[in-house]
């Protein structure tokens, strides 16, 4: 199908906000429009019947997939990646870059950028350089800096008007200065792979950030008498959480307990935190300049053994939402759509099911496996 006909899906479980329905979708000019009333002559028809139809997933948070990485200055390997988690149900991407030197990040953001031009990507993630010694996890800890304010702008201007996020170490020389010159320029400051307490946290939070990059990965724990970043982003209610929700990283207690400790999942944003391992098999990948051997599915770098991000895509983030966590799925949509497009400003035409929005969409199976993917009226992976 093209996004200039026009279609009809029914007979599925169409997971719309807050509630599931049986009315059909009508898909017109790559948009969703109110439903008529039988089938017109002359409009296509799909029977989804034992379907469910949801929205189309959005990843804040990934570094690549398909065997290739966003940490390149070749658009195919990119558009690879992209490939590989549309056809798990992500319509909308953006590209995290790992730790490296800045004129390397300039010139992957410039290639990135155009890539979001052309509507590929939602923009550009800057996980790192500015991230604590620490808590680096799988970033390379020669190339770690201070997050000079200079030096962030830098990368900003380096990505062309792509960049949409950025994660440091608020507790650096430099971090609080870089917070606000994030939020003042419009990128999304987030608080990561930081050692920093619970005051510094949350004075992030008063300087302008958003978002907590991993919630519980690569900051420390919580303690009864110190109880660090994490109590101070979870408090929070400026702060939207990432979490890597594949069982590996959380486990699924301490899931629930942040959707206790929100209220709703109106602050929660699933993310893949994909590396180039996810849909592949198992062996050695790069994560960035980092050597990661992958086995059984878990990424952990060659040299000292961290979890090295992930092999997860979206699709099986709802799964175990739905069927570990048994949280109604009605809701577990909500923070792989439209939690994650709110936060880029998208969820307007993004992130639900609703009349008006563009139609991204995924249609699953009862046991919720991906059985095809359409962005923007268009089926971009399988056949309903």
């Amino acid at each position: 199908m093209t996004a200039d006909r026009s279609l009809l899906l029914r007979g599925a479980r169409v997971v719309r906000p807050g509630r599931v329905s049986t009315e059909p979708l009508l898909v017109e000019n790559g948009l969703l429009a109110p439903a008529p009333a039988g089938t017109p002559d002359g409009l296509e028809a799909v029977d989804l019947t034992g379907r469910w139809i949801v929205p189309g997933f959005v990843d804040l948070h990934t570094h690549g997939g398909g065997g290739t990485s966003y940490s390149t200055t070749d658009p195919d390997e990119a558009r690879t990646a992209v490939a590989l988690h549309r056809a798990h149900g992500t319509t909308t991407t953006m590209a995290s870059l790992v730790t490296g030197e800045l004129d390397d990040l300039v010139r992957q953001a410039a290639m990135l950028s155009e890539l979001v031009e052309d509507g590929e990507l939602a923009g550009v993630h800057f996980e790192g350089p500015f991230i604590s010694q620490h808590r680096c996890g799988a970033h390379n800890p020669d190339l770690l800096r201070d997050p000079d304010p200079a030096d962030v702008r830098k990368l900003v201007e380096g990505a062309r008007g792509a960049a949409r996020m950025m994660t440091l170490a608020p507790e650096l020389a430099g971090g609080m200065e870089s917070v606000r010159l994030l939020a003042d320029n419009g990128v999304i400051a987030a608080v990561g792979h930081t050692d920093s307490d619970y005051d510094a946290a949350l004075a992030a939070v008063d300087a302008g950030a958003t978002v907590a990059t991993h919630l519980f990965n690569a900051m420390p724990g919580l303690h009864h008498r110190a109880p660090g970043p994490i109590a101070a982003l979870l408090e929070d209610e400026r702060v939207t959480v990432e979490l890597i929700t594949d069982g590996i990283h959380l486990h699924p207690a301490v899931v629930d307990l942040v959707w206790r400790s929100t209220g709703s999942p109106g602050r929660i944003a699933y993310i893949t935190d994909a590396m180039a391992a996810a849909g592949m098999s198992d062996g050695k990948y790069m994560l960035g300049p980092m050597e990661v051997n992958v086995e059984d599915g878990v990424a952990r770098l060659v040299q000292g053994g961290s979890i090295a991000g992930s092999t997860l895509t979206l699709d099986t983030a709802l799964k175990r939402a739905v069927q570990v966590n048994e949280i109604p799925i009605e809701q577990a949509v909500v923070p792989l759509s439209l939690v994650p497009a709110r936060l880029l400003g998208l969820d307007g035409d993004l992130g639900t099911l609703e009349d008006g929005k563009r139609a991204d969409l995924v249609v699953l199976d009862d046991d919720l496996e991906v059985v095809a993917v359409m962005r923007g009226g268009s089926w971009v992976h399988g056949a309903p």
